[in-house]
């Protein structure tokens, strides 16, 4: 019988990191703690699952041993990383590769595509998506004389929004904002700017111009998305995108539910709420701050309570 399997997740101290994943329900050991790895067989930080037959195993070695789990999908890696990131300050400016650049130029890793769901923000928050340079001599230019103010592009961000973020898009998360995370199974990111902020010896982080400037993507083009949203009894459900690396959902559920589980796996984070999930008798507690697969052939399952819950495949 498939089982749903719960994950607890790596924590990743950042000089930018705060205090407000506590608020998921986890115990922190800093109080700079900047991301939360949900879903992760990345070499850098895997999560491992905590319950049933596979309880102790890591996310990488289910993918590389009982493959039937995600329905024999093909590949060398596990596709996806989930993450919940705290902005407690500004994050440093950055843009990530896309997969030939990465393979080419960072030992085989994969680019990165990802996608933001804004959980939280402070009144009046921002983030900064995109660039207003016109051509590839501009956007040099600019970066080189630091004229950051003239080349970022600042957007303005309300709790409930979501972001695509090809690779190529110049992109930060700003002060105050706590967000969750849908990504290629990557850690390449290329540095543009970080405010000329030192770590804790009083360094200068490493910056990533030239890397930066092959990979930005010029002039910037917003990302064309469509969004749908169904609402059924007890449940209504937004797709926010559906792409070349993974399709995003929000489930907003109030009562009972009813699901149909039929993709490779689905990665499933409650932000919000509590409840139980119900799938061939058995019973299962959902609370905020859960990260739950559900595998191969899981099929049909309810959810009951009042929670929020953001669902990701490829």
């Amino acid at each position: 019988m498939a089982q749903p399997l719960f994950f607890e997740p790596v924590f990743k101290e950042r000089i930018w990191g705060g205090t407000h994943l506590q608020e998921f329900g986890y115990k922190l050991t800093s109080d700079q703690t900047g991301e939360c790895w949900a879903f992760s067989a990345h070499p850098n930080g895997q999560s491992i699952v905590r319950n049933g037959e596979y309880k102790g195993r890591t996310l990488g070695s289910l993918w590389e041993e009982h493959r039937e789990l995600f329905g024999n999908l093909k590949g060398d890696r596990f596709p996806l990383l989930t993450k919940i990131l705290d902005a407690n300050r500004d994050l440093s400016v950055q843009v990530h590769p896309d997969d030939t650049y990465a393979k080419t130029n960072e030992n085989g890793e994969l680019g990165k595509t990802e996608c933001w769901y804004i959980i939280d923000c402070a009144e009046g928050a921002e983030l900064i998506f995109g660039h207003h340079a016109e051509t590839k001599e501009e956007l040099s230019r600019l970066i080189d004389e630091g004229e950051w103010g003239s080349l970022l592009r600042h957007v303005k961000i309300a709790k409930g929004d979501f972001f695509y973020v090809p690779s190529g898009t110049v992109h930060a998360l700003c002060e105050g904002t706590v967000v969750l995370e849908t990504q290629q199974n990557s850690d390449t990111t290329y540095r543009l700017y970080d405010y000329d902020r030192t770590d804790a010896e009083g360094n200068l982080r490493e910056l990533h111009l030239e890397k930066s400037k092959d990979v930005i993507t010029v002039p910037h083009a917003l990302p064309q998305v469509e969004m749908r949203a169904d609402t059924k009894e007890g449940k209504k459900v937004t797709q926010f995108v559906k792409e070349a690396f993974f399709t995003v959902f929000k489930w907003e559920i109030q009562g009972e539910a009813a699901f149909e589980q039929n993709e490779p796996f689905l990665l499933c984070s409650v932000i919000e709420g509590e409840g139980i999930l119900m799938h061939e008798g058995e019973t299962y507690p959902l609370e905020k701050g859960d990260h739950v697969l559900l595998p191969a052939d899981f099929g049909a399952f309810l959810v009951s309570g009042q929670l929020e819950i953001i669902a990701a495949h490829v």
